[in-house]
């Protein structure tokens, strides 16, 4: 086994691979860039070394600074991680030279699979259902025009080397092909080191299943069963469950042995996925096609490791040690369910724009590591509940006693700390939040509660978002398509409904938080006076529910009825843990200068406050009409701005593309929301720009 090995990786996936490191005992080494010279995964790794300016193309990619860091701290072994590196040949090559161990397939795999145009001519010449679509090199635009004509649209193109939504566009006509096909390519180049593009045709409405693979170097390949990864937005994905609500036994066991067969025709090992996806118009599932295959670990993958027991990165280091999998078919089974929601740096509530900036508050409910404080759920741990050690050896073999559960069902991989910052040179993912439960719905209640718990402040994010689709009438039932979010939220997302008695509830928190609020500033020192009695009554107000809330001899009276609320407030708490009946309720909550936001089952209320003795007066304000920005292009989040459409003068229509920001890896076109005339520019291609920064007005 390796003494010490290296991550070629950053952020959460780094963190994540150190804990496994540490309890089979092996040391690591981080690399670093300048934007993550202060993250959490450089500090929990034994040793770390600074590699390079904060682009990936100028750090993580270069493989020579990689190796030099090996050299430098003599680490056997190196661990890819999902990118970067992970689907390069060379880089597996360059390792080899130097006679360092590389934590993943082989070389001829790599090449045969990881590369998206290879991997689709050996699965045709090996009679594999494969999507239609050209597989050869595209040379132009233009070309990638006739070919997207030929096909048929919509056709989805692809970068080459490309994963994770990046390099990757949807179109629906020939103005999607032009405006597209040079953004898919600079996305590969940027982020994989590859321009490389192919076109497919898109399958509407699929549903997209994983297979997750696991090989020796002893001829042993087995499938973990699935995952489902429907739920996608700009074909990144958002939720991921294992196993499928979708595939039956016998659709398992026919994608499982074909995934099995792929892998051995290219002689894999190593953690590996093949994707498929499955047409909606086929109820039986039974004709699914062959997508790609990703020769790394997946970003999903604890899912996976949630019913299975299995260490995915434990497995990779022992394989990768030369060791026989210590598991059969037979012994792969389903333990409950899991469900993963990825919680990003955007924001849904702007057209989920991203967001980046420092982390003034990041409290996840849980911290499974032992390396980090806990949050509000890590107090809840059972009497006698196993412990995550850092050198338990041997390593246990239930999901369970692993850590791979989390606590209490609940599992928070992260790379991000309080006061870090989410860098736009990186993926805008913060945390993944992973819930496991005997049941579909009881792994979704689950994440419906920790999402309540889970507290981010300082730049915008998803939890609002993924809060919704868990509670989605449709979610719960299972029938999902990647089209789920494109059809459930066809106008945006503006909050998850909530009920009459939802808001009843939020009231009754909010006098009860008002009345402590007042009672503090009744005892602050140097008050002129007697001590004064905080008020009683308060008129809430939250949408269109007005409701009279009282204080009568510590109870609370809603519009003159007892309320069963059961609450601790301290002045300055940003979470409220409630007991509304038998119920819990988590509310976090901050202070407006009318009353309170209070943000809990994937919406966020404004409450207004009101003393019951003058909130009759609230009649006679004057409604202030906010300012029409509607005239102005403003930047929605900090990025380099690579494209200007438009010069002074120009006549726009509505929706017309006029600006193309660069943040995160990704390119996102800033369009016309009204028709008119261009009358001043105030950037121009190449600058860096600050949120809300006015890069051009309309008359």
């Amino acid at each position: 086994m390796f003494k010490k090995i290296l991550i070629a990786n950053r952020g959460e996936i780094a963190c994540r691979i150190i804990k496994t490191a540490r309890r089979m005992g092996i040391a690591t080494v981080a690399v670093y860039s300048d934007a993550d010279a202060r993250a959490p995964f450089v500090q929990m790794a034994d040793e770390a070394v600074h590699i390079g300016p904060s682009p990936a193309a100028q750090s993580y990619l270069i493989a020579d600074k990689i190796i030099a860091a090996c050299k430098q701290t003599g680490a056997e072994a190196v661990h890819p991680g999902y990118g970067f590196l992970s689907e390069r040949t060379s880089f597996a090559e360059a390792l080899a030279k130097e006679n360092i161990a590389f934590i993943g397939p082989p070389v001829n795999a790599i090449a045969a699979m990881g590369d998206k145009i290879e991997s689709k001519k050996l699965a045709m010449s090996a009679g594999v259902n494969v999507v239609p679509g050209f597989v050869g090199e595209i040379d132009d635009t233009e070309h990638a025009v006739r070919i997207s004509e030929e096909i048929g649209y919509p056709v989805m193109m692809k970068a080459s080397a490309g994963g994770g939504g990046k390099g990757m566009r949807l179109a629906y006509n020939e103005q999607d092909v032009r405006e597209g096909f040079e953004a898919t390519k600079r996305e590969g180049l940027n982020s994989f080191g590859d321009d490389r593009v192919f076109i497919e045709k898109f399958i509407l409405n699929p549903r997209h299943i994983e297979i997750q693979i696991l090989g020796d170097q002893h001829g042993n390949i087995l499938y973990l069963n699935e995952r489902e990864c429907s739920i996608q937005r700009r074909h990144q994905k958002v939720v991921e469950e294992a196993p499928s609500p979708f595939v039956t036994p016998k659709m398992r066991k026919a994608m499982g042995e074909q995934c099995v067969a792929l892998s051995r025709a290219v002689g894999y090992y190593s953690a590996g996925t093949v994707e498929l996806i499955v047409s909606g118009a086929d109820p039986s599932g039974e004709s699914f096609y062959f997508l790609e295959m990703n020769t790394r670990l997946q970003v999903e993958h604890p899912v996976t490791e949630c019913i299975t027991g299995i260490d995915l990165v434990e497995q990779m280091i022992r394989v990768a040690a030369g060791e026989k999998l210590a598991m059969t078919q037979d012994d792969i089974k389903i333990d409950g369910w899991a469900i993963e929601n990825r919680v990003y740096a955007e924001d849904p509530y702007r057209g989920f724009l991203p967001s980046t900036g420092r982390l003034t508050r990041y409290r996840p409910p849980v911290h499974s590591s032992p390396e980090r404080g806990g949050g509000p759920l890590a107090q809840r741990v059972v009497e006698g509940a196993p412990s995550v050690s850092a050198n338990a050896l041997p390593p246990p073999r239930s999901g369970e006693d692993l850590g791979l559960r989390g606590i209490n069902g609940v599992r928070v991989d992260d790379g991000v700390a309080e006061g870090g910052e989410v860098s736009m040179f990186y993926d805008p993912m913060i945390a993944k939040l992973i819930t496991w439960g005997k049941t579909r719905d009881e792994a979704a209640d689950l994440q419906i509660a920790a999402l309540d718990r889970f507290e981010i402040e300082g730049l915008g994010h998803n939890i609002d978002f993924v809060s919704a689709i868990m509670q989605h009438p449709r979610f719960r039932s299972g029938e999902l398509t990647t089209g789920f979010i494109a059809e459930e939220y066809p106008d945006g997302f503006q909050g998850a409904a909530s009920t009459p008695e939802l808001v009843t509830s939020l009231c009754a928190i909010a006098g009860f938080v008002a009345t402590a609020e007042a009672d503090r500033a009744r005892h602050v020192d140097g008050q002129l006076g007697d001590t004064l009695d905080p008020p009683a009554r308060w008129q809430v107000t939250i949408g269109e529910a007005v409701h009279e809330i009282e204080m009568v001899d510590g109870d609370i009276h809603v519009d003159g009825v007892p309320f069963d609320l059961s609450m601790e407030y301290d002045p300055g708490d940003r979470l409220i843990e409630a007991e509304i009946g038998e119920d819990e309720l988590a509310v976090k909550i901050s202070k407006t200068r009318t009353g309170f936001h209070l943000t809990t089952r994937g919406a966020t209320h404004f409450a207004r406050v009101l003393p019951g003795h003058v909130a009759h007066l609230a009649t006679h304000m004057i409604e202030k009409i906010p300012p029409d920005l509607s005239k102005f292009l403003i930047c929605p989040m900090p990025g380099l701005l690579t494209n200007l459409h438009v010069n002074v003068g120009d006549m726009v229509e509505a929706g017309q593309p006029l600006a193309v920001v660069e943040a995160m890896k990704m390119e996102n076109i800033l369009r016309a929301e009204k028709s008119g005339t261009v009358k001043l520019i105030n950037a121009q291609a190449g600058d860096s720009l600050a949120v809300d920064a006015v890069i051009l007005e309309m008359e």
